[in-house]
């Protein structure tokens, strides 16, 4: 269906039909150039650097990372288990399915090993997020401590 040009073919200029309706006829198409044309403003737009608030320096909230930098991470938010090891918290994270056949939810539970700075403790309703291997079985990391356990 598509076929890479060759360098010694020229760039055939496309139908009005083929166009669409976003694109502008006022703007001819040269015949030798093969990149496609891109108006002065775009060009500027994305030569602009990305700028990211900071956070304040005494608020001790953590800055939310730009979209760009590292993607969008994997959040959960689950319970913690079990906090009876050094600096890390096993959290169960529920959810619920539909079942195929009978049409019915059924709750899964899956659980994490999370590292845990903060100091959560068994029962805290905590946010975790997905992050490098830490460890053998440590791949997540918690991020804050939704809601404390009540004692």
């Amino acid at each position: 269906m598509f076929r890479r040009k060759k360098k010694d073919e020229a760039v055939e200029p496309m139908p009005a039909s083929e166009a669409g309706a976003d694109s502008s006829p006022s703007e001819p198409v040269s015949e030798t150039s093969t990149s496609s044309a891109v108006p002065e403003e775009a060009a500027a737009i994305e030569a602009a650097p990305v700028e990211t608030p900071a956070a304040p320096a005494g608020s001790g909230a953590i800055a939310k990372p730009r979209v760009g930098a590292r993607g969008n991470r994997v959040q959960k938010v689950g319970i913690v288990t079990s906090d009876k090891m050094q600096k890390t918290v096993l959290v169960r994270v529920d959810r619920l399915v539909l079942h195929q056949k009978y049409r019915r939810y059924v709750r899964r539970t899956s659980q994490f090993m999370a590292h845990d700075e903060l100091g959560s403790t068994t029962g805290d309703r905590v946010r975790i997020v997905e992050t490098r291997p830490l460890s053998a079985q440590k791949r997540w990391r918690v991020v804050e401590i939704v809601q404390k356990a009540a004692k």
